[in-house]
């Protein structure tokens, strides 16, 4: 079997090998602090007895678990904690296809590239709906889409790469095409923290046991290294599901946990709120900068990527590595989300030079 392989890797060993000064906006990891809760429980954990050092409970840490849980307004039971958000896609993906083996699974165009290379991996067939031009998701598209053989519907809001932020009855409609089907709506909120525009919904706002929600820490808490995400499963799903982060990854890391569990507890709002004026003030800046450039982009709503598109300059990979060795800046090749944004490069905001990167990209395009 051939899986699609995600570039994210490939560019950023491509930039680290180059013979130059490379701005790096190619992976969304963030550039601003952890929340200082996080590091204490980090340094708590160090000093603590011998026997919680050893395997945790497979399903996550109880306090972190029942903590996840109250914020979430869900059933502790429900929540599996997991290695990263990745695991968390993984296992929702797979329970969905486990009910309808060989399935369909909904995809939106343009696509995190590791949601199709699940598919392939558990056996699914890919579907693919385009997005629209500003990035949202059209219901009845995915309800045009949809066949007696759908297992699951992948959605990402706030989205990467295109930063649109889907509404409450975007999201109503996804659950009812699932359950109408008999399906699985995977929604993927790991950027909820990420909404610049205010108008976030969760899927855990519709009631169903027809979705699972997933999110992560690794975004929340500017701490990808961590590894610590999780899953909330209707009821009738979560014991497989369970069974399958036992048989594949045993548990997450122990000390990752309590570090997750001791920033969720003690972490100010103002530090989110100031993650997200920041990247409000970088999003300004870089499109201020691609207009000097000539270039169309898009404006998140959320999350932390601006897709641009130069004229004559299509998002391939080898513009991408062309851009590193002549401007000195490394993005994403729009091609490796799908086909609808393939003449675009998408860059995160993640780093200090956000400034400093959009002057290159506007003197190289000059």
């Amino acid at each position: 079997m051939e899986y699609e392989t995600p570039l994210f890797f490939h560019v950023m060993s491509y930039a680290s090998d180059a013979d130059r000064d490379v701005v790096g906006m190619v992976s969304g990891n963030p550039d601003w602090e952890p929340p200082e809760a996080l590091r204490d429980g980090l340094r708590e954990y160090a000093d603590f007895d011998a026997t919680r050092f050893q395997y945790p409970p497979s399903e996550g840490l109880a306090h972190l678990r029942e903590e996840i849980a109250a914020r979430r307004g869900v059933d502790p039971g429900q929540v599996i904690v997991t290695n990263g958000g990745g695991e968390a896609n993984y296992l929702a993906m797979a329970r969905a296809l486990e009910r309808r083996p060989g399935g369909d699974v909904i995809l939106t165009d343009p696509v995190y590239p590791y949601y199709p290379g699940k598919t392939t991996l558990l056996g699914g067939e890919q579907v693919f709906v385009p997005a629209e031009h500003d990035g949202q998701l059209d219901p009845e598209r995915v309800r045009d889409a949809a066949t007696d053989d759908l297992a699951a519907i992948v959605v990402n809001s706030p989205n990467n790469p295109t930063g649109a932020v889907y509404p409450r009855e975007t999201i109503e409609e996804l659950v009812a095409v699932a359950e109408a089907h008999d399906a699985v709506l995977v929604s993927d909120e790991v950027y909820d923290h990420y909404d610049l525009s205010g108008s976030f919904v969760s899927a855990l706002s519709v009631d169903s046991d027809h979705r699972v929600v997933t999110n992560s820490f690794s975004k929340t808490f500017a701490a990808t290294g961590l590894r610590v995400g999780y899953a909330i499963f209707p009821h009738d799903l979560v014991e497989d599901a369970k069974s399958r982060h036992m048989l594949v990854n045993v548990a997450t890391t122990r000390p990752g946990q309590h570090a997750a569990y001791r920033a969720l507890r003690d972490t100010d709002p103002a530090y989110h709120e100031a993650n997200r004026e920041l990247l409000r003030e970088r999003v300004d800046a870089f499109t201020a900068a691609l207009d000097d450039a000539g270039a169309e982009y898009t404006v998140p709503d959320g999350a932390f990527y601006v897709l641009a598109r130069f004229e004559g300059f299509p998002g391939t990979l080898e513009n991408v590595e062309k851009l590193v060795d002549e401007a000195g800046v490394a993005g994403m090749p729009g091609e490796a989300f799908g086909s609808a944004y393939d003449d675009w490069l998408r860059f995160a905001l993640v780093t200090p030079r956000v400034d400093e990167a959009a002057e290159r990209l506007a003197t190289y395009f000059d």
